[in-house]
């Protein structure tokens, strides 16, 4: 069960909320850059969310939907059990050994 938009959007506003300066600064950004890339404010500033978001997966070394799991997963335990159950989709659609798959990610069986 890969996370789905409406998870997605939790997170980000959880991130946001955790984040006061970043908000701030997206708050603040420019409205000529959003002129300059042919995208509105909102677009521009959704971007720059986003991309704070997936920097912030990588810094911890996940996937952007490891993190949306995260942010949202009722309790550690859930949130383990939503990640695996994704891994196992993941490794299936690739055509994947899962012990081969386990070990290229590092995860424990």
């Amino acid at each position: 069960m890969a996370a789905t938009e409406q998870q997605h959007e939790q997170a980000l506003k959880r991130f946001l909320d955790e984040r006061p300066q970043l908000r701030d600064e997206l708050d603040h950004l420019n409205p000529l850059l959003a002129q300059a890339k042919g995208e509105t404010a909102a677009q521009y500033r959704d971007e720059r969310l986003h991309e704070a978001f997936e920097a912030e997966a990588e810094r911890l070394g996940l996937f952007a939907w490891e993190l949306t799991l995260q942010l949202t997963a009722p309790t550690p335990e859930d949130y383990q059990a939503q990640r695996m159950e994704v891994h196992k989709e993941v490794a299936e659609m690739a055509d994947m050994d899962w012990l081969e798959y386990c070990e290229l990610y590092g995860l424990s069986k």
